[in-house]
């Protein structure tokens, strides 16, 4: 339980990159006429914000000046209408703007989820499930903010610069030019400060994902935590955890009030040097009183958005960490090889034979749990696997399911190789129960036909085949009772029951149970051993058992030891050859 190395996400990419922000600009295709309608507005509300200055100078030169006070009332209604227009045009804007930002929100969520479910078992051997939630929801949150706070603001932000650069310069050159000597400091500052910000922000999302993912682990293991009384090494990872994040925001805070203080304090210079040089050309008759005051606000509205620019990058370069992340979760193209449209062939619905044909396969590098494994299986047969723990008999099962593919050798239905068949047909043909079941939040009724409605009708009566009606009825609720996250208000035989009902339900021709009764008691288990066989009647069945017990009834048994088939034969075959299998049967039923 210790975050950091493989679970630590690798910090790479340029201060700012134009392909990764044109790749999200691509996300607006769908929204542009309302996008269109939105940059429409910007220039309206930068003339609406440029005209106020000059109505001021207008009342001040015109009328206050030189005491004509009849006009100024016509000047004040006209300001008061114009913060009106400023305002109904910011609000539809900024709803528009949040609105748009939602639904691309919405619509990449969609795409990351689509994607991941796609992502082979291998990748999630090896990827934190924190990380991957951070992606999906906090990072695509950043994204949301970015295009809300930052893309669109920051054209209507370029448009107001340059009309108030336009205005000053069309007023007085002179002044202008005075007042604007402080940007290529303000220019060198921002940019400075944007590159230190993006590898900030990279830390942050790093940290972020890390913390999730023991989040994730310590709450999904806390009975264990707290039956070995773990809670307080626990609380020291996640404290060390937690620093390091908050570590990490510290130089974002950092570099954040830094720019802002230096934005701060080169605009009260502009407006310093506006005061000073202007009133010199206000003695001097080169520039009236009311120029000077529409000087001094269109610096304040100049200023404004450049004061905002700290908080601008902030969302930004946090952005741009977050479109990182996220576009290369996109890239990942770990899916298990689907066959080439010409060479696709459905598994048939009445088969003959499932072959092994010595299979070798690894889940790292060389390391293989299978070796050289060769096993056939006829329609209709009942085979157990057998062995130590660790030996390969649960890989057996997920190379059948194409959970993985083979390294070497091959596995075919009637002479087809799986790799030429639909994943997803295959795998409707295959009935899998796990020694540990995996219930969803719903109802019973749900969690046995996975929400598809085809198979809801089938429900009651799976149930009844393997013997989970006994207990579902007496339920307040029958199956409509709910069902806690990953099945806690039950008890491990009731969940395994509710889980051979979906078995049932879904008419798999080919069962697998994978320590199917390891969990359930031994009175559970006798009630559902009936329910069991009738299940198994008529299908392939591949039995992965520790208990010897209860594949007495196989046809056959392969006996895997290290990953290899060292035995095969019926019970009593193996009985009498006094090997691994006898062995193993003694340890089991010794007196």
């Amino acid at each position: 339980m210790r975050f950091g190395g493989i679970y630590e996400d690798e910090i790479v990419g340029k201060a700012y990159d134009r392909a990764l922000m044109g790749r999200f600009l691509a996300y607006l295709r769908p929204y542009r006429w309302l996008v269109l309608v939105t940059l429409a507005i910007l220039p309206l509300t930068t003339a609406a914000k440029l005209a106020q200055p000059l109505l001021i100078k207008l009342a001040i030169d015109n009328h206050i000046v030189t005491g004509q006070m009849a006009g100024v009332p016509k000047i004040a209604a006209g300001f008061l209408g114009l913060i009106m227009v400023e305002s109904l045009l910011s609000f539809t804007e900024v709803w528009l703007l949040q609105y748009i930002g939602q639904r691309i929100m919405q619509d990449l969520r969609l795409e990351l989820f689509v994607h991941v479910q796609r992502l082979s078992t291998s990748f999630y051997d090896r990827t934190p499930t924190g990380s991957l939630v951070t992606r999906l929801t906090s990072d695509v949150e950043v994204l949301g903010e970015m295009f809300a706070a930052g893309i669109i603001t920051v054209v209507g932000d370029l448009l107001l610069l340059a009309g108030i650069v336009g205005v000053m310069l069309w007023m007085n050159l002179r002044l202008s030019l005075a007042t604007f000597s402080v940007l290529p400091i303000l220019l060198w500052v921002a940019f400075a400060f944007r590159r230190k910000m993006r590898a900030a922000f990279r830390q942050v999302r790093s940290r972020l994902a890390a913390l999730n993912s023991s989040l994730n682990e310590s709450i999904g293991g806390i009975s264990v935590i707290q039956l070995f009384n773990r809670q307080k090494s626990e609380q020291e990872e996640f404290r060390r955890l937690n620093s390091s994040y908050r570590d990490a925001n510290l130089p974002v805070i950092t570099w954040d009030a830094s720019l802002y203080a230096a934005v701060e304090a080169l605009s009260s210079v502009a407006v310093g040097l506006l005061i000073w040089y202007g009133g010199g050309e206000i003695i001097s008759g080169a520039l009236t009183f009311g120029a000077l005051v529409a000087f001094i606000q269109y610096i304040e509205k100049f200023f404004s958005p450049i004061r905002d620019l700290s908080a601008k990058y902030s969302v930004m370069q946090g952005a741009m960490a977050a479109l990182e992340r996220l576009f290369n979760l996109l890239d990942t193209s770990e899916y298990l090889p689907e066959p080439a449209a010409g060479e696709t062939i459905s598994p048939p619905h009445n088969f003959s034979a499932i072959e092994f044909r010595d299979v070798w396969f690894a889940y790292k590098g060389e390391e293989y749990v299978l070796k050289n494994f060769s096993l056939t299986i006829s329609q209709g047969e009942k085979i157990a696997l057998v062995g130590e723990s660790g030996g390969g008999k649960t890989t057996v099962t997920r190379l059948l399911s194409r959970l993985y593919d083979v390294i070497k050798g091959s596995i075919a239905i009637d002479g087809i190789d799986l790799r030429r068949m639909p994943v997803a047909e295959l795998r409707q043909r295959i009935g899998i129960v796990l020694q540990d079941p995996y219930l969803f939040t719903g109802s019973i009724e749900d969690n046995i036909c996975l929400n598809d409605d085809t198979i809801r009708p089938r429900v009651a009566k799976a149930a009844a085949v393997v013997g989970a009606d006994r207990f579902i009825e007496r339920l307040p609720n029958g199956y409509r009772e709910e069902v806690r996250e990953r099945g806690v208000n039950f008890s491990a035989g009731e969940r395994q029951l509710i889980s051979f009902a979906r078995a049932v339900a879904f008419d798999p021709q080919i069962l697998v149970l994978d320590e199917a009764t390891a969990s359930v008691d031994t009175a559970s288990e006798r009630l559902i051993q009936e329910g069991l066989q009738r299940l198994m009647a008529g299908r392939t069945t591949l039995v992965v058992a520790h208990r010897l017990s209860t594949i007495r009834d196989a046809d056959r048994i392969a006996v895997i030891h290290r990953g290899e088939k060292v035995e095969e034969g019926s019970h009593s075959e193996l009985l009498a050859s006094q090997g691994l299998y006898y062995r193993l049967h003694s340890l089991q039923f010794k007196s």
